[in-house]
């Protein structure tokens, strides 16, 4: 897991297209995208999940949907994300397979030390900074909190929390593999020019 990480929100769209949103996200080289739908109902959610299949399976870019193992087997998705009150992971590798993409939250020192001994692709440290699309977690890790994982972690990191275009490069710098972005895209005005600053970003701080 490298690169640009988008997670959906449709209450950050601003009432724009969630699925043009996604689209020139895709086109503008994110590196996978999480469906995260938190009240949609399963109908909405398995909806959207397909129409972001439909999108992404063409561009061979993953998708990852969050919780919800039982759309991500419906729709075939590349990925599960779990939280730590969701599934175990050790119940959501042997339902999704070997070859599935099973990324796990951390919200404390415990939980990263657990997911030490887990096989999960990335953990997701969640949140780097506070950001009022994530109201349900723990006291933001900040730099200090994030450079401390990834000295200690043996797994990949997706820093998510709190990160747009003026703070993803020292995000970067401190360990992040890669960065999870919900409204630096999606409340954008332009969601392929915010996706393509972010990635540039990433690339020349990988220079």
């Amino acid at each position: 897991m490298k690169g640009v990480y988008l997670v959906t929100d449709q209450k950050s769209c601003l009432g724009n297209s969630f699925e043009t949103i996604v689209s020139d996200a895709a086109k503008a080289g994110v590196c996978c995208v999480q469906l995260r739908e938190k009240e949609a109902s399963t109908r909405l959610f398995l909806k959207k999940a397909l129409d972001l299949m439909s999108i992404l399976k063409p561009a061979k870019i993953p998708l990852i949907i969050n919780d919800r193992i039982d759309i991500a087997l419906a729709v075939n998705a590349q990925g599960v994300h779990l939280g730590q009150s969701d599934m175990p992971y050790i119940h959501a590798r042997r339902l999704m397979g070997p070859a599935a993409i099973i990324g796990l939250s951390v919200e404390t020192w415990e939980d990263v030390e657990k997911a030490q001994d887990l096989d999960v692709d990335y953990i997701g440290v969640s949140p780097v900074f506070s950001t009022p699309t994530k109201t349900d977690t723990k006291t933001p890790w900040g730099i200090k909190g994030l450079e401390k994982i990834s000295k200690y972690s043996c797994h990949p990191l997706v820093a998510i929390g709190g990160i747009d275009e003026s703070n993803a490069q020292k995000i970067i710098k401190a360990g992040a593999h890669a960065i999870a972005v919900v409204s630096a895209i999606c409340s954008s005005k332009n969601a392929f020019d915010a996706t393509r600053q972010l990635v540039n970003l990433f690339e020349k701080s990988q220079q």
